[in-house]
């Protein structure tokens, strides 16, 4: 039996969790709950003691969490399973977590996928152009950085409205709750510095939509993503959580054919 420690328990983690504690995952069970927040059945007050019930870690709490803990699960010997994968685009910690000696990375997938073809377009290419195209409720993009006129065009403008275009290791850094798409897609084809990220806030939009475009020596590639938002952080996909699940399952039993 896997057994499973999540560090978070918000819109993404208490979803792995109650799921798992269903049977989700076959050969996998919910064993620690690391919250400082949220109260859990299977909360633990610490890391060792989250680690000592654990054979992988989800992390679903954020940048600041993966910071804080990543290094120190991998060093453990324990596997550990990254959700945001957004706080990758700080060069010091994707090498400090690449480096670390132990237990396996795992990165989640999360909302979009594709990677298969994205990655041997790379091996072939490698891809000259990158670029993904977020679409999310209006509201939902509201920063407090932003000038006035931008929020209230996003709270109450009934227009779509262009946030952000630029590359994506800046477009991890402002927006960290919405960029793990972008972060993946980076790492799995031409990185933070070359993949053109454009946010926009749509206050007709019902969901999440990425569109990926790229182009280079193999082809081209545009992969469309509709996704319904989690109904506790219209920030995130509903899907994202079922991602993890998916992860978990993988690496519990990894499948004979990777399709």
């Amino acid at each position: 039996m896997l057994r499973v420690g999540l560090i978070g328990c918000g819109a993404i983690g208490s979803v792995v969790a109650r799921e798992l504690s269903r049977g989700a995952v076959g050969g996998a069970e919910l064993t620690a709950v690391f919250d400082l927040v949220v109260d859990h059945p299977l909360r633990v007050e610490n890391r060792d003691s989250l680690l000592a019930r654990s054979d992988v870690v989800v992390e679903a709490a954020g940048h600041g969490a993966l910071r804080e803990h990543g290094t120190a699960v991998r060093e453990a010997d324990t596997d550990l399973l990254v959700v945001s994968i957004g706080a990758l685009a700080d060069q010091d910690l994707e090498a400090e977590l690449k480096s670390a000696e132990g237990g396996r990375l795992f990165l989640c997938t999360g909302a979009i996928g594709g990677f298969d073809i994205l990655r041997a377009a790379m091996l072939l290419g490698p891809l000259d152009e990158v670029s993904i195209t977020s679409t999310k409720p209006a509201a939902a993009l509201c920063r407090p950085w932003m000038d006035e006129a931008v929020q209230e065009a996003l709270v109450r403008g009934s227009e779509p409205v262009t946030v952000f275009d630029g590359p994506a290791r800046q477009a991890c850094a402002l927006f960290p709750e919405s960029a793990n798409v972008t972060a993946t897609l980076s790492l799995a084809t031409i990185g933070f510095d070359r993949v053109r990220v454009q946010m926009t806030g749509d206050p007709a939009a019902a969901g999440v939509r990425h569109v990926v475009a790229a182009s280079g020596r193999a082809g081209a590639y545009e992969l469309s993503f509709q996704n319904a938002a989690s109904p506790d952080n219209p920030r995130t996909s509903a899907v994202t959580a079922y991602s993890v699940l998916r992860a978990l399952g993988d690496i519990r039993r990894p499948p004979v054919l990777f399709l």
